[in-house]
């Protein structure tokens, strides 16, 4: 065990269940020490059903866990309004951080926990699951080298339906206090992806939010423009008012000299890339990524956390940043409450925020607004 990094888990619903799925396809590299959570029944429930046997131990005070095995790493997967005081205090207790998006709920809480993993030379991974997508990082490493010519703007639509019974079987889903709408929770990674993928950084946005189908406190439906610094476009559609038969979220960046598009389905890959003359580049991207990263790596969309573990991994052995790293969490949290902003106070925003602003200060927006939306 010596010879591997020590991880423990905090939170014990869906998501953790993928990172077990992810520490034991790579055993030889990490382990899992402990299971920490609130409801004294969901640490034994996770263990039966991920078969995953050991000497776990089991808290439901993660400081205490924290203070008693120094774990090299810390994976939070608790509602996201918690997520600032746990990654404060793992920080400052020297550990690494996995953390799910978003990083925060604020704009200068995410800022602080990226200023502190600097000042504490600790690294952090963030759950945005579509840089971990086969083929991706070869196309925003093209991109980015000019070989699509100039972007000119890029579209995403996340239409990731649920039902209300989603939101019933747990009292902080759908909240601006601890969980946020379609925007902040279905769609923030692909907020991400886009504009890592555009290679560009936004300076502007607009948006408008709307309650159409489902009974929660937030959005279910939010759109949003972005203007980048290079003068290029960003669209945004997020919503889970739509069937939850027909998950989909897909990404397009459109360039001078080609299209790039990409994305999910009802669980399947959907892949479309062209050069500016119509040829499909699809064959050869596939052949790049079987030579370069081999078979094991197209297999990770079927788990994209066995990606992020083993990039996290390698970045602490090769003393690099994470693929998404704490600056990505934090750009992308501040984005999204722009967005927020936007949609508040019905005007373009300027970002990055020069102000704080969160999740809660959305409370009241549909009460507030019944007569406009």
């Amino acid at each position: 065990m010596d010879s591997k990094r020590s991880v423990i888990i905090i939170g014990c619903g869906r998501v953790a269940s993928k990172h077990i799925k992810a520490i034991k396809k790579l055993k030889d590299r990490c382990y899992l020490a402990a299971l920490v959570d609130n409801n004294p029944d969901a640490p034994a429930r996770l263990l039966a059903s991920s078969g995953l046997k050991g000497d776990i131990k089991i808290y439901s005070d993660y400081k205490l866990a924290i203070e008693e095995l120094h774990p090299d790493i810390v994976a939070v997967t608790v509602p996201s309004g918690l997520h600032y005081s746990i990654a404060e205090y793992a920080l400052e207790h020297d550990c690494h951080l996995l953390l799910e998006k978003p990083m925060t709920m604020s704009s200068s809480e995410s800022r602080k926990i990226y200023e502190l993993s600097l000042a504490k030379e600790r690294k952090i991974a963030m759950g945005h699951i579509f840089r971990y997508f086969p083929l991706v990082s070869l196309l925003q490493q093209d991109i980015a080298s000019g070989k699509f010519g100039k972007v000119t703007h890029g579209t995403i639509f996340v239409r990731w339906g649920h039902k209300d019974d989603y939101y019933q079987t747990a009292a902080w889903r759908g909240t601006w206090k601890t969980d946020g709408g379609a925007l902040m929770n279905q769609t923030i990674h692909a907020i991400d992806l886009l504009v890592w993928l555009m290679g560009s950084t936004p300076i502007e946005a607009e948006a408008m939010l709307a309650q159409r189908l489902r009974s929660i406190e937030a959005e279910d439906l939010g759109m949003a423009i972005l203007r980048m610094n290079d003068g290029a476009l960003a669209s945004i559609e997020g919503t889970t008012a739509t069937s939850d038969k027909e998950h989909a979220a897909m990404f397009t960046v459109f360039c001078e000299n080609g299209v790039i598009n990409l994305g999910i389905r009802k669980g399947k890959p959907s892949l479309n890339i062209r050069n500016g003359s119509g040829k499909k580049l699809n064959g050869k991207y596939i052949r790049k990524q079987l030579k370069s990263y081999g078979l094991s790596s197209m297999l990770n969309a079927l788990n994209p956390h066995t990606g992020i573990y083993k990039d996290f991994l390698d970045a602490l052995d090769d003393g690099r940043q994470p693929l998404a790293d704490a600056a990505s969490g934090y750009t992308s949290v501040d984005t999204l409450m722009g967005i927020y902003k936007s949609a508040l106070l019905k005007k373009a925003v300027t970002l990055p925020l020069e102000d704080d602003f969160s999740s809660m200060d959305m409370q009241g927006f549909f009460e507030n607004n019944k007569k406009s939306i």
